[in-house]
């Protein structure tokens, strides 16, 4: 595991940039932090990472957002099991082309694939974030 200080949003974005340039299609990445942590800005980073310009918005309602089979952006958080993900379809998206980024990824532990990569978005104060990543 590694360690990155992000100072603001733009830093943390930045991050997620020069992060995407590490994954490959069918990366599954496991992104953790409490609500605010900065999950979605580090997401917009790895969207333009992967050649995405087009707004990113966290899918808390729709719980996946297709970037053009770049990119999976997913929010579990109203998910109460692995179950419902399955039910909506969204366990498939794992083996596609693109890279998934997953929110909220604990509420569907046990239908993850075996290997995922694992973010962790930690505030440290005011604006700062401590970024854990492998």
């Amino acid at each position: 595991m590694a360690i990155f200080i992000s100072e603001n949003a733009e830093q943390t974005r930045k991050f997620g940039e020069e992060y995407a340039k590490t994954l490959k299609k069918g990366d599954v990445v496991v992104l953790n932090g409490e609500m605010g942590a900065g999950k979605t800005v580090f997401c917009k980073g790895v969207a333009r990472g992967l050649g995405i310009f087009e707004e990113i918005l966290s899918p808390t309602y729709a719980y996946m957002n297709d970037y053009g089979g770049k990119l999976y952006h997913f929010d579990c958080y109203r998910l109460k099991n692995g179950a419902q993900a399955e039910e909506l379809g969204l366990c498939d998206y794992f083996y596609a082309d693109g890279v998934c980024v997953i929110e909220w990824a604990e509420n569907i532990a046990e239908v993850l694939p075996e290997k995922v990569k694992t973010v962790v978005i930690e505030k440290t104060g005011g604006d700062n974030r401590k970024i854990i990543y492998d």
